[in-house]
Order: structure tokens, then C-alpha cells, then sequence
């Protein structure tokens, strides 16, 4: 992979992984909610989770999804569908108690790294990486190559997303505050999935 394409890769991942997207609300929440110590886990394991679902991508299941179509169509329902649910859980947050915990509880990593393969823009992610900068020549040294700069740009983007979620924190002592905007989160998640409740009812 030439320099030029390095580059174009490193952009495209820093501006892929720090825009919205239901990753980042629900980072920005448990920031919010739960402060930075207890969302670490949470950020490591979409960084991590999503540099592998990348490598997995590019070594062929997306091509596996296009031999089997229905396989993709039952991701897509089932993204949906746990969309939603987090959602709710996001805009039903408790307050925050003495000591920083809420009467939730903060994502675990492992749960943060499955919710990778059932995350929409996640995968929007990974097969346009691949298909955009993994050149054919030495294919699968190149799809190790994106996903490893993923995995280095994607962990900082992310964090941003649980800082300002921790800022704001240092500000709302009131329970009716952050409740009004966890719910205001919650709503930009939902709003995440219209392109798919689109699709599905059009």
C-alpha cells in the first residue's frame, strides 16, 4: 500500500469513526452517566472489537453475505431490533448515584466488541474500508494494514465522544438534566436506524 492511499485510509477512518453513530451516542451516555473509569472498558471494546470485525470482513465473510443474502437480512432485522432496545435502556439511564454509579450498569468490553457485528454503521465501515483501500495486489497483507490503522485511529475518535460525555457530567447534578439528555441520545440512536426501518418498510 503506497503512501497516498495510507493517508486517504487514515483520514477516512479518523472521520468514519468520530462522527455520530450509535457507537458514539451510547460512548457520550456512559460517559455521561458513569464517567470515564467505568466507560474504559466500553471504548476498548469497540476499538478492539471493531479492528477485528474489520480483518474478518476482508478475509471473506463479507463475500460470504453476498453468496447468502438472507444471512445479511437477518443481521439487518436483528441490528434493528438491539438498536432499539439500547435505546430504550439509554433514555431510561437512572441518575447518577453517590460514587458515580447509576443505576444501570456501564457496557462490558465484551459486550461493547459483539456489538460491533450487530451495528449498522460498523459494517457500513468495514466493507467500505476494505473494498475502498485493500488493493487486490497483496490483498491480505492490505486488509491487515486497514485494519490496523483502524484499530490505531479508531480508539482516540471514539474516546472524544466518552470525554464530552464526562464534561458534561462535571456539570448536571441534576437528575432531571442528564435524563432529558440521555433521552435527547437515545433519540440520535433511533434516528441512527431510520435508513434501515426505511429500507425495510419501503
Amino acid at each position: 500500500m503506497d503512501a497516498e492511499i495510507l493517508t486517504a485510509l487514515a483520514l477516512f477512518a479518523c472521520v468514519a469513526s468520530i462522527t455520530p453513530g450509535p457507537n458514539n451516542m451510547m460512548l457520550m451516555s456512559s460517559g455521561l452517566t458513569f464517567g470515564w473509569r467505568l466507560t474504559l472498558p466500553h471504548m476498548l471494546g469497540v476499538a478492539i472489537g471493531f479492528t477485528v470485525m474489520i480483518f474478518a470482513v476482508g478475509v471473506g465473510l463479507g463475500a460470504l453475505f453476498e453468496a447468502m443474502p438472507q444471512l445479511y437480512l437477518a443481521l439487518k432485522v436483528i441490528s434493528v431490533a438491539y438498536l432499539l432496545v439500547l435505546a430504550w435502556k439509554i433514555a431510561n439511564s437512572g441518575p447518577i448515584a453517590e460514587g458515580g454509579r447509576a443505576g444501570s450498569k456501564p457496557m462490558t468490553f465484551l459486550q461493547a466488541a459483539a456489538f460491533q457485528w450487530v451495528n449498522p454503521k460498523a459494517w457500513v465501515m468495514a466493507v467500505t474500508a476494505i473494498a475502498a483501500y485493500a488493493p487486490k495486489q497483496a490483498f491480505f497483507a492490505n486488509v491487515l494494514i486497514v485494519s490496523g490503522v483502524f484499530g490505531i485511529v479508531n480508539l482516540p475518535c471514539i474516546s472524544a465522544w466518552a470525554m464530552f460525555g464526562m464534561v458534561l457530567r462535571r456539570f448536571l447534578h441534576n437528575a432531571s438534566l442528564v435524563r432529558i439528555i440521555n433521552m435527547g441520545m437515545a433519540l440520535a440512536l433511533v434516528a441512527s436506524v431510520y435508513p434501515l426501518l426505511a429500507e425495510f418498510l419501503g
